[in-house]
């Protein structure tokens, strides 16, 4: 019999005995069994499982439970040795029933994550008779069902619920929610937890009422994030404004759900609005902001979540910290990034190491992102792929040939890593940027992979900057016969004036600057700031002031079909351009300004930057969608090399 049309079969005939208590049964504590309490590990664990059995302490009911429950719960749990043990089990209590069962159900990854074992367990509970299921049971259940995403089980489980009378507990209720959430039938799981809130309501003001209270909290919460998993952003967020009551994880819920959807300013703001109530932001909170908060390069609100964290006793472990480290690196401060790293203790987690190297790597310190790439070996710490693509980027804005082609080689014949795609890219970006087109040629054409149209187009900008005129044909060629789809090489200017014409804009350039904790966000020719008239005639004085240096516009980038005159117009305009403008008029003289721009920053932006520091006397840091620019007193920390 399949096991499909064996659980219907099991709901059906299933009576609770007369004599069986469907209550938890407790363990004794680990003091009534010395030895155990004192076991570290399963190592530990075997020779006391001995006398167990040698004493016949293990046809204790109570006992057995106990060490069921070691073997299952540890750090490290043994699977396969517990369900050995269960199986001798003379008469397992409903406590070991459901250790076994949560065990198999709750294990995340490995060969041990097994939830159909965990169903299974629970038909053979059924099937013996002599344990009824309790409350503790169905939540381990219900997830096995998510898990393996099996609706069918799911519902099939659910009446077994309701025919034990459990479908009002709210423990059991709010799995029932979050397994149909995690199936994604959410019309299921809509009307379930509307029968819960709002047709058992929450009570008054008892003891009781309010643990009914917090469980129809647990209930908002895995709605929220289920229609947040799929998408639906704005039906999480009018939940969210309709609970009666709020927990950390509800704003923690939403927080992460903007975020992870790409919706960093609105996580952002939710994290704002948090700061304003009752609940103060806990670990997850932390980590679940910083994200957004490294995309915007909001730098102030970064420092005040790294001093919340110390003045909190918030531990900065490997996970928090690497996103302090991202947050740092990302808001132009690497300087409290390598301090963040160096004063986290345990630093065995790939993800610290490769944040602090992609962060030294995007501020072009190729030097100091090597040198820690060579640490993380001394320390043991195996280098993931992302750790590589970090460093050989770092190599190539750098010029460093030879150390490319090192960590790339280090890469392949001593960790063992198979190169991506996007490996082979940043080897050829390496090569072309540093002249050796041939060489990158080659790379493109014996690389295992098929190339894809970027890595072709890095090598088509390596011959444009370097004037190989021949080479460069060629490439377009194979361009155009590879991506006949790609782009209308021909018309690109003709199509952009037309996209101009009529209000079509595809990625337009953005940029924003924080100032006094607000985000100030420009586009392309903005002028939709209150602030706009002191823009303009900053951006006027800034002009004048570049002419008198003695610099002329770079119009050869604008495409546009459209006189001279006005391609210098559309330059002084570009986004990052009104973001500095911005900045000049509303900060003190030498206050340093960040600017964090969508696009990468193109030669006349770099250029004006660089001369605008210096007849500002300002540090520009501009974060564009490849690296960092910190221009000071005429120079930029790329060399120009970008």
């Amino acid at each position: 019999m399949i096991l499909g049309e064996f659980i219907p079969i099991l709901i059906q005939q299933f009576q609770l005995p007369e004599t069986m208590s469907s209550t938890a049964v407790s363990p004794i504590p680990p003091s009534f069994i010395p030895k155990l309490a004192l076991c570290r590990s399963s190592t530990d664990l075997k020779p006391v499982h001995a006398q167990f059995i040698k004493s016949g302490l293990i046809h204790d009911t109570l006992a057995a439970a106990e060490l069921l429950k070691f073997i299952c719960v540890s750090s490290r749990p043994d699977l396969k040795y517990a369900n050995k043990l269960f199986e001798q089990l003379h008469e397992p209590n409903c406590f070991s029933w459901n250790t076994i069962i949560r065990a198999f159900a709750e294990t995340r990854g490995g060969e041990d994550d097994d939830p159909l074992t965990a169903f299974l367990l629970f038909c053979q509970m059924c099937h013996d008779g002599s344990v009824a299921p309790n409350r503790f049971t169905f939540p381990s259940l219900l997830k096995a069902c998510a898990k393996m995403g099996g609706i069918d089980k799911g519902k099939q489980v659910h009446g077994f619920v309701v025919k034990l009378g459990l479908n009002a507990d709210e423990f059991v209720a709010s799995s029932l929610v979050r397994m149909y959430v995690m199936c994604g039938v959410m019309e299921d799981a809509r009307i379930l937890f509307h029968k819960q809130v709002f047709e058992l309501g929450d009570g008054s003001k008892s003891a009781l009422d309010k643990r009914k209270q917090d469980g129809n909290v647990v209930l908002w919460n895995v709605m929220i994030d289920g229609y947040a998993r799929l998408g639906e952003l704005g039906v999480s967020r009018k939940l969210f404004g309709n609970m009666p009551h709020r927990s950390v994880v509800s704003w923690n819920v939403m927080i992460s759900s903007y975020a992870q959807n790409g919706h960093f300013k609105e996580a952002i703001e939710m994290f704002r609005e948090m700061q304003m109530g009752e609940i103060c932001p806990n670990y997850v909170t932390l980590v679940s902001v910083l994200p957004a908060i490294s995309q915007f390069g909001v730098l102030e609100l970064g420092k005040w979540v790294h001093l919340y964290a110390g003045r909190n006793e918030i531990v900065i472990d490997s996970v928090l910290g690497s996103a302090l480290i991202d947050m740092y690196s990302k808001c132009g401060s690497i300087e409290k990034a390598v301090q963040v790293f160096e004063r986290i203790i345990d630093k065995k987690n790939t993800v610290t190491w490769s944040a602090l190297i992609g962060g030294l790597a995007m501020h072009g310190q190729a030097k100091d992102a090597l040198d820690y790439f060579w640490r993380m070996q001394h320390a043991g710490v195996a280098p993931s792929d992302v750790v590589y693509i970090g460093l050989l980027n770092a190599c190539s804005h750098a010029g460093l040939v030879e150390d490319g082609r090192l960590v790339f080689n280090h890469m392949v014949n001593v960790v063992g890593l198979e190169p991506r795609i996007e490996h082979y890219g940043c080897l050829v970006d390496l090569l072309g940027r540093a002249g050796l087109l041939e060489e990158a040629e080659q790379v493109i054409l014996n690389m295992p992979i098929k190339p894809d149209d970027v890595i072709w187009k890095a090598l088509l900008g390596a011959c444009k900057m370097h004037g190989n005129l021949e080479m460069g044909e060629r490439i377009a060629k194979i361009l155009m016969a590879l991506f006949p789809n790609d782009r209308n090489w021909e018309g690109v200017a003709e199509m952009r004036l037309k996209m101009k014409e009529m209000d079509i804009r595809k990625d337009p350039g953005c940029s924003w600057i924080e100032l006094d904790g607000i985000i100030h966000e420009f586009l392309v020719e903005d002028d939709s700031n209150p602030r706009s008239k002191e823009v303009h005639l900053m951006l006027a004085e800034i002009s004048y002031k570049l002419r008198n240096a003695g610099y002329r516009p770079n119009t050869t980038q604008v495409l546009l079909n459209m006189d001279e005159e006005d391609k210098e117009s559309a330059l002084q305009y570009h986004s990052e351009k009104i973001a500095v403008a911005f900045g000049l008029i509303s900060t003190a003289p030498r206050t340093p300004l960040r600017v964090v721009k969508n696009l990468r920053i193109c030669e006349d932006c770099h250029s004006s930057m660089k001369l605008i520091s210096k007849l500002y006397n300002r540090k520009i840091i501009v974060r564009d969608r490849k690296r960092f620019h910190h221009f000071v007193n005429g120079s930029c920390s790329c060399k120009d090399y970008w």
